[in-house]
């Protein structure tokens, strides 16, 4: 079976996504490779659409069992023999996999490392006509990633018990040094790098410093009514507060962190999986194994300590490539919390965790474009005037101008405090605050108490992490002292000019340009019908017990209630019917989409007989008057 004919039959794509045949044609050549695609890109048919084409057992090397869960539902509803063998499967369960196996039923079997590197297992597949390996979440392999596994490191034995057969690395978060490091622990041959566009034009990135947190998440979810989103929060703590907070006022969500027991997580998991819940609220526990691409908002109430942390948490939004929120919301107690950390750890990872850290700092505070500071970091040109899909590009923020006196301004006061004081300390002297700590220094007599007086002070810290962020101050020790850096003592000689930005003045920027946003992605979609779509989609999905989402993504449901077809030869041509799903689900789907016509129809008549009903009573009335 050819590649494109095997998406067409299978998954109801018509065409390949940027970058997927020349990973694909990879695995039909028997060529290692590493690829690097974003999330949402199709990594996973990267490898099971060849699977699908060539014959043998592709074994996929994955870190959780609900990831291998998602895959495997995924793969058999679209008409493909997958299993997996992992510890939530009982006796029986696993025996029946492995005779699938030796009868040759399969064409993917899912494994944890933990379990594929055991003696027994690698003598099981040695007689399974494997055809070749796919390393899942591959930065998992190297220390220089976010998300080490000492695990993933035993894959290298891989090498030795198959040397004829092919490896393959799988990620969505790579900088070019783990890129090397993941080709040097895999022992790779002559491998194919395949990097695709770390740019996600369809998320929508903010920064915000979390001034009231509630009012703040309360805000983007009114504006996601009824849509599933992920909310990350630093702490166990702060999840539970939020999730209930959130509760009391009518919004559907349900924690998620390690403290809570197993059952339960794996409960709430479920409930946000099958659409029984709308919005997650959690630790960063949550998530790796998630495969549900109608994501339309990440939050973090918090800031991650790398950027790769973030950009892997954020690209869970959006992955059907409909138009997302990604906001994040932070404070420099994080930061100041991120670098104890940082120093309290080993020498030797001290550096690389600095830098990551710094890169997140200057992505929260800074003055870019957020697309282009992600596309950068991981060594790709943003070649883009704007993105037009940022706080930064779209008129949020504006540019302050006298930014150089202002900066100096600053500064003179953290120097006149003989550098002893953190940001909020010194937002509260340039605001000429009251504050008994500030008259008690005595810092009230500085010349640059109450200096900019007439600003709101929330806006003078922002400007204070701005000059932070782009080198003119330090921040040091736990509660984050500022310095004046080289470059700062540069700014107040007058030689360099900073950055600085503020909100609009307009304060309905924000929410007009996210409204008109909004109602341009519903453009010709019948909404009432989406609805109705939606319910057939979360009962079918209850009834099989997977994932809503893996019948049919949003994207699909948006087209049906769009072209609204009447037959199933019409339906084959919406994207994402293959033949099993059109087998399975087209009746139910056309049923839907009539029903809802002749109810309409129905409905209407109903109008007509209201309204001459009124027209009478009008009448009579007039009469009578």
């Amino acid at each position: 079976m050819e590649l494109l004919e095997a998406l067409n039959r299978h998954w109801g794509y018509e065409q390949f996504r940027p970058n997927q045949k020349e990973a694909m044609t990879c695995v039909l050549d028997d060529r290692d490779s590493v690829v690097v695609l974003p999330t949402g890109g199709g990594k996973s048919l990267c490898y099971q659409a060849p699977a699908v084409c060539r014959g043998g057992l592709a074994i996929v090397i994955s870190p959780l069992i609900s990831l291998m869960k998602d895959q495997v539902d995924s793969l058999r509803t679209s008409g493909i023999s997958a299993a997996f063998i992992n510890s939530s499967q009982t006796h029986d369960e696993r025996r029946w996999v492995a005779d699938a196996v030796r009868g040759g039923e399969l064409r993917l079997l899912y494994i944890a490392p933990e379990r594929l590197v055991q003696d027994r297992t690698i003598e099981f597949l040695k007689n399974a006509n494997v055809s070749f390996f796919a390393i899942d979440e591959a930065h998992c392999i190297s220390e220089w990633g976010h998300d080490f596994r000492p695990e993933y490191r035993s894959l290298k034995m891989l090498r030795k018990h198959f040397p004829g057969v092919a490896l393959h690395a799988y990620t969505a978060t790579a900088t070019e040094q783990v890129r090397a490091d993941i080709i040097k622990q895999l022992g790779l041959k002559k491998s194919k790098m395949i990097v695709g566009s770390f740019d996600r034009p369809n998320l929508f990135f903010r920064a915000e410093r979390m001034d009231d947190r509630m009012a703040q998440v309360r805000e983007i979810l009114r504006r996601h009514k009824n849509e599933s989103g992920i909310i990350y929060c630093t702490s166990r703590k702060a999840v539970d507060e939020l999730s209930e907070l959130l509760n009391r006022q009518g919004f559907r969500t349900l924690p998620y962190h390690a403290g809570l027991d197993a059952e339960e997580r794996s409960r709430n998991q479920e409930a946000f999986i099958q659409e029984s819940c709308d919005t997650i609220v959690a630790t960063v526990a949550f998530g790796m194994g998630i495969d549900k691409s109608n994501v339309r908002y990440v939050i973090h109430c918090g800031m991650p300590k790398s950027l790769e942390n973030y950009q892997q948490e954020s690209g869970r939004a959006g992955r059907d490539g409909l138009d997302a929120d990604c906001v994040l919301f932070y404070s420099m107690a994080d930061y100041a919390r991120w670098k104890a950390n940082i120093e309290a750890a080993p020498l030797k990872t001290q550096d690389a965790s600095y830098h990551t850290l710094q890169a997140m700092l200057t992505y929260s505070t800074g003055v870019c474009c957020r697309h282009q500071v992600l596309v950068e970091y991981f060594g790709q040109e943003f070649a883009a005037h704007s993105c037009n899909a940022c706080d930064v590009c779209t008129g949020e923020l504006e540019f302050v101008e006298g930014a150089q006196v202002i900066g100096q301004k600053v500064l003179s006061s953290v120097f006149r405090q003989r550098q002893r004081f953190g940001v909020g300390y010194t937002a509260a002297v340039l605001k000429g605050s009251p504050d008994k700590r500030v008259r008690g220094n005595g810092h009230d007599k500085l010349s640059t108490y109450g200096l900019l007086k007439r600003f709101p002070v929330q806006l003078i810290r922002d400007w204070i992490e701005q000059l932070g962020s782009q080198g003119f101050l330090d921040w040091s020790g736990q509660y984050g002292v500022l310095t004046i850096s080289t470059r700062g003592q540069q700014l107040l000689k007058g030689e360099l000019t900073p950055t600085l930005l503020r909100r609009a003045r307009d304060a309905q920027t924000k929410l007009s340009k996210d409204v008109v946003r909004a109602q341009d992605n519903w453009v010709g979609v019948d909404r009432r019908l989406f609805d109705q779509l939606r319910i057939l989609r979360h009962e079918l999905a209850t009834k099989a017990g997977i994932a809503s989402d893996i019948i049919f993504s949003d994207d699909t449901l948006r087209q049906l209630a769009t072209k609204k077809p009447s037959a199933l030869a019409e339906l084959s041509l919406i994207h994402g019917f293959g033949s099993k799903r059109l087998a399975d689900y087209g009746e139910a789907f056309l049923a839907c989409i009539k029903n809802d016509g002749q109810s309409r129809d129905d409905s209407s008549g109903s109008d007509e007989v209201a309204s001459e009903a009124t027209n009478d009573i009008a009448t009579e009335s007039a009469v009578n008057r």
